[in-house]
């Protein structure tokens, strides 16, 4: 089927009419309120339930809270986490009360900020964080280990202290890791 065009008249053919068209879009853009901001001196109010990048967090006592059951691996749908256990060996200042993660990295470039691991964590040791800027110079940057993720986190202030009865049903008051 043949579609016949029908010839631009001497006015079209000019571009007069298009660029007029865009002077005008152009200053009515112009002369609207302006919403720059000069980050990162200011920054976006996150609304509630904003999901960040995770992080980690320590009890009151300054442990990791993680304890390696490795649900947060299993359930990350880009495969972003991943954990190392920490063995066989006896830790001989918690008798294997509290296990630690050996390593634990999350790939910030992979995540997806689902928050799957977060909901997911039995110890409540996944945060999500309330800020939208993540920066690195490098890919090996973006690949955050247990100290940065700790570091990211901070204390937790746990009214239960779950693992402080553990320790004293195992025999290890006095003993602070």
């Amino acid at each position: 089927m043949i579609v016949k065009r029908t010839a631009l008249t001497w006015w079209e053919r000019l571009y007069i009419p298009a660029v007029l068209n865009g002077f005008r879009v152009t200053l009515r853009h112009f002369f609207r309120r302006k919403v720059t901001m000069q980050y990162p001196e200011e920054k976006w109010v996150v609304p509630p339930g904003y999901r960040g990048a995770p992080y980690l967090v320590k009890d009151q006592d300054g442990r990791t809270k993680c304890v390696s059951c490795q649900l947060c691996e299993f359930i990350c749908p880009p495969k972003a986490i991943r954990i190392v256990p920490p063995g066989p060996e006896v830790d001989p200042a918690t008798a294997n009360v509290e296990k630690r993660p050996r390593e634990f990295e999350i790939d910030m470039l992979r995540c997806i900020f689902c928050g799957f691991c977060q909901e997911v964590c039995p110890e409540e040791a996944i945060f999500l964080m309330e800020d939208y800027s993540l920066t690195g110079g490098s890919r090996s940057e973006m690949v955050y280990d247990l100290p940065r993720l700790l570091a990211l986190g901070g204390t937790h202030h746990d009214p239960i202290m779950k693992w402080q009865q553990k320790a004293r049903e195992a025999g290890l008051q006095g003993v602070k890791p």
